[in-house]
């Protein structure tokens, strides 16, 4: 009876020692993840960059940096009118913040696209609100049914209120304004 116990022990000490020294499995935020609704992925981390109105770079707690496109928005590019001041409001907002990112996809470029929230705040919705960003309405449909809704109203608002972009008369959505550089680029 004492020689089975100590047998047990010991598988139970070697189970322990060897379950508590494996390293912790870590999902790659980089992969693909699923697209089944509710497969939200969720990263925290330190914004260590602003790159512009809708792009940052998240540092994780393994100290991998991962670049961030925040869904639903587009920024006026840095070269655009308002560029600037959306970089700076997106700055002054989350940079050298922990915040929490919920995703689902990685785009073309390698980037994660999610909502970043700081304290419970979605700081996209807050770049709409501010007129440092549009709807954007292209990829609409990557969003919840209730962001959408959301993000809609809350830029008519700001353009109502001549908020931000929003004070220039004729005022071009950074998609327009990429295709007109690829084609003057072009000539």
């Amino acid at each position: 009876m004492m020689k089975r116990s100590i047998s047990a022990f010991v598988a139970f000490a070697l189970l322990l020692t060897v379950s508590c020294s494996r390293q912790p499995e870590r999902k790659n935020p980089t992969a693909q993840p699923s697209t089944a609704p509710g497969s939200n992925q969720i990263l925290t981390g330190r914004v260590v960059r602003i790159a512009d109105g809708d792009t940052i770079t998240l540092l994780d707690s393994s100290d991998t940096q991962h670049r961030v496109r925040l869904e639903g928005i587009d920024a006026p590019e840095s070269h655009q009118a308002f560029g600037t001041q959306s970089k700076k409001n997106l700055s002054e907002m989350v940079f050298g913040k922990d915040v929490t990112l919920v995703y689902q996809k990685t785009d073309q470029y390698g980037r994660l696209v999610g909502k970043i929230l700081l304290d419970g705040k979605d700081i996209n919705l807050e770049q709409v609100k501010a007129g440092m960003a549009w709807h954007y309405k292209e990829y609409q449909r990557e969003q919840t049914p209730e962001d959408r809704e959301l993000y809609a109203k809350v830029e008519d608002e700001a353009h109502t209120a001549r908020r931000g972009l929003w004070q220039d008369p004729d005022p071009i959505e950074p998609s327009a304004f990429r295709k007109e550089e690829k084609r003057q680029d072009a000539r």
